[in-house]
């Protein structure tokens, strides 16, 4: 139907227009897509066996929908993918507050109108993109803010009583008629304004100052809810749980490479990092490890959960630090390193919500517990078990490189080292190149210079040899030597304690 040449109700008719609900729109145009394989949910992953069938099953049903799930599940996301599934255009008549069909009104200006105009009523078109609201439940929402509320001015000015519909200045969900309508974090609502959707959910009746209105609304539902709310906030009151027809639980990445998806394709790296910095799987894994470590963490609150959004802004932060230091070292072209994993700290502190425990660490030191699991994890996938070269130290692939460091070598990985100084640092520890290429001798020089990196640090992990915070950068040495060096006079009582404890040489 070319919506751009048909103007009045009379012209709509010819057309063959016909009227159907929101439902049977979103319900018509999923069967269509479905036939057709294309993916209705673009950009949404690891959820294609789980969640979307659900929410699949919910449209053809045609329910109101609640999504429940821990933050950054991608709940909003969803919802407002649904939009695709709405028709392109629909016809409205002209100066309605509330997208009346031009078949089926429901207001008494639309109804007056097509009384008073016949088949020369003029008509709109409404596209699908200004048929959704969205609207965050906080405990300050009024019924006047959802549905609506008598208007004392327009009741004096058209002397009409307050029973008249017309004297009503209408809230969010009767001007949402006929479109996708969210309401996030539902729990948040207060139980009265709950109430106040019960029968619009159910009869489409709306209640304003005790006058009872019959609008019935054509609305597609969809609710948002953190499990967590259920007990510390709020609750969905027992009725309105009962009206809302599916609820589908929503979940984070189960596993690393859905999160790595997801990161990728959600961070924000512009077109100069892009050609400048170069970084590789390696570290994108340890970034969604470290969410995986936090989402079993005794220092993380699991009921709160670990959004998705931790990784996106780590990975971010990741790129800024490696880009960072190429400016100060005046280098046009640089690799990420470990190192730069100090720029990740500030996204997770902000993003996990501490027990108490974790509290008395203390966030930083909780952030760089987090990464140094995220190192001891990966690093098996890339070199040998060191658990298993306990007993029999002399067929250890890491003899050469433990002994050299027992001999009183230390090795400084400052954060800002040039890309020379950082090479030559890594390649004055024996062995230590001997081991990459042993087991990654196909990997090119940059990547090589990586895994000597993430080799240090997983032997530090694995406790073979040690890592001290320095002001500016990391210091790789002895165990057994860090262990009897008395701490300088004047240096802080509880340094070496904290440092042992930093990227997760505390509590495991």
């Amino acid at each position: 139907m070319n919506h751009k040449n048909i103007k009045t109700l009379g012209q709509l008719k010819t057309a063959g227009y016909q009227f159907k609900t929101i439902k049977d729109e979103l319900r018509q145009n999923l069967i269509s897509k479905l036939k057709k394989k294309e993916n209705v949910f673009e950009g949404i992953w690891g959820y294609e066996e789980t969640v979307i069938p659900d929410l699949e099953r919910a449209i053809l049903a045609g329910h109101d929908i609640n999504l429940l799930g821990l933050r950054g599940q991608a709940k909003t996301r969803l919802a407002r993918l649904m939009v695709n599934l709405l028709d392109e255009y629909i016809p409205v008549i002209e100066g309605s507050e509330l997208n009346d069909d031009p078949l089926h009104p429901i207001t008494t200006y639309g109804i007056e109108k097509i009384k008073l105009n016949g088949d020369e009523t003029p008509i709109t078109w409404l596209h699908r993109d200004d048929r959704y609201t969205e609207k965050l439940s906080t405990p300050d929402v009024s019924i006047a803010d959802l549905i609506g509320d008598v208007d004392p001015i327009k009741a004096a000015s058209l002397k009409l009583p307050y029973s008249d519909e017309r004297v009503i200045h209408f809230g969010l969900i009767p001007r949402s008629h006929r479109c996708i309508f969210v309401l996030n974090e539902l729990p948040d609502l207060q139980a009265r304004i709950q109430v106040a959707l019960f029968n619009i959910l159910q009869e489409g009746d709306i209640q304003i100052r005790g006058f009872k209105l019959r609008l019935p609304l054509e609305i597609q539902f969809v609710f948002t809810a953190n499990p967590e709310d259920y007990t510390n906030r709020g609750s969905i009151v027992t009725p309105l749980k009962d009206r809302i027809d599916s609820q589908i639980i929503t979940h984070y990445p189960k596993t690393l490479d859905i999160g790595k998806k997801i990161t990728q394709q959600e961070a924000r790296i512009n077109d100069i990092q892009h050609k400048t910095i170069t970084s590789n799987e390696i570290a994108k894994d340890l970034v969604e490890q470290i969410a995986f470590e936090a989402r079993k963490s005794e220092y993380v609150d699991a009921k709160s959960g670990v959004s998705a959004r931790l990784t996106i802004s780590a990975y971010e932060n990741l790129m800024a630090a490696a880009e960072r230091r190429s400016i100060i070292n005046s280098e046009k072209n640089t690799v990420v390193r470990l190192s730069d994993f100090i720029g990740v700290i500030p996204s997770i502190t902000g993003k996990v919500e501490l027990v108490y425990e974790g509290e008395q660490e203390g966030p930083g030191i909780v952030a760089q517990n987090l990464v140094g699991k995220a190192i001891r994890t990966q690093f098996v996938n890339y070199f040998p078990d060191p658990e298993k070269f306990r007993k029999q130290k002399e067929k250890s692939p890491y003899k050469k490189i433990t002994d050299w460091f027992g001999e009183g070598n230390t090795v400084d990985l400052l954060n800002d080292l040039k890309n020379q100084e950082y090479e030559a640092n890594l390649k004055k520890v024996p062995g230590l190149l001997d081991l990459v290429n042993e087991f990654h001798r196909s990997q090119d020089s940059s990547l090589k210079l990586f895994l000597m990196e993430f080799a240090l640090h997983g032997l530090a992990e694995y406790s073979l040899i040690s890592k001290h915070n320095l002001s500016a950068g990391l210091q790789f040495k002895d165990l057994l030597s860090s262990m009897f060096t008395l701490p300088k006079p004047g240096a802080d009582d509880d340094e070496d304690l904290e440092d042992d404890e930093l990227f997760g040489k505390g509590k495991r």
